[in-house]
């Protein structure tokens, strides 16, 4: 194992704020499937979660069938609304983020890793508009691993790395984050300004904004 710090980050919520795009793509697919769609609230709730995971607990009388036909029509939805504008339009990066992201990126003993709901051509495609691809050395993805809370992404980030589990820091908005990385073994960082309410997340520390990400971090795991 190596003496490397790690730290991983969840992307809608954490890094970028998408909800518009995905309040949007998700209104567009059932509305193709004819069904009424979700309030907002609802479907920004379930930010984190795999497609098929989410769409489900969405709408949980679907079909096999139909839910992957919603699978595809999101996944198709969603990029149409990318391309339609560019992504730090419609996913801008939340203050200081690309600032912290560098002070950290610049230190000897970070290293900094992604694992999101998202698709491999989502999370690309977002990298890619904001200039981040070459930031994150490990990129989970949903579609080699099963829906958060299930840890595997985060030991597939800890196993590509050769970080141990108690020198690694998952940062994210919602519970699923939390969740996720505590079944992994990693030590939690909450940020107040994402989609889930700060005092459900029962993070090891909470942070209100990304300047105070690389101290909160230095309390958890010594750089």
């Amino acid at each position: 194992m190596t003496d490397l710090r790690l730290v991983i980050f969840d992307v809608d919520g954490t890094l970028v704020d998408s909800q518009a795009d995905i309040v949007a793509a998700m209104n567009a697919t059932f509305v193709a499937e004819g069904i009424t769609p979700p309030p907002p609230e609802a479907t920004i709730a379930i930010v984190g979660l795999s497609l098929e995971v989410a769409i489900a607990r969405l709408q949980p009388d679907l079909g096999n069938a139909a839910l992957a036909r919603m699978v595809r029509g999101y996944k198709d939805a969603y990029i149409s609304l990318r391309n339609a504008a560019t992504v730090i339009e419609t996913s801008p990066l939340y203050p200081q983020a690309r600032e912290t992201l560098q002070i950290l990126q610049g230190q000897p003993d970070t290293i900094l890793a992604v694992a999101t709901g998202k698709s491999r051509r989502g999370l690309d495609k977002l990298l890619q508009g904001h200039g981040l691809s070459k930031l994150f050395i490990s990129q989970q993805v949903s579609d080699h691993h099963p829906s958060k809370p299930h840890p595997a992404m985060i030991h597939a980030a800890l196993s590509e790395t050769g970080v141990d589990a108690r020198r690694a820091v998952m940062v994210g908005d919602t519970t699923f984050d939390m969740d996720m990385a505590r079944a992994a073994g990693v030590k939690t960082i909450g940020v107040t300004w994402g989609y889930h309410a700060a005092d459900t997340l029962n993070a090891d520390m909470l942070i209100d904004s990304f300047a105070a990400l690389p101290a909160a971090l230095d309390q958890l795991v010594e750089p």
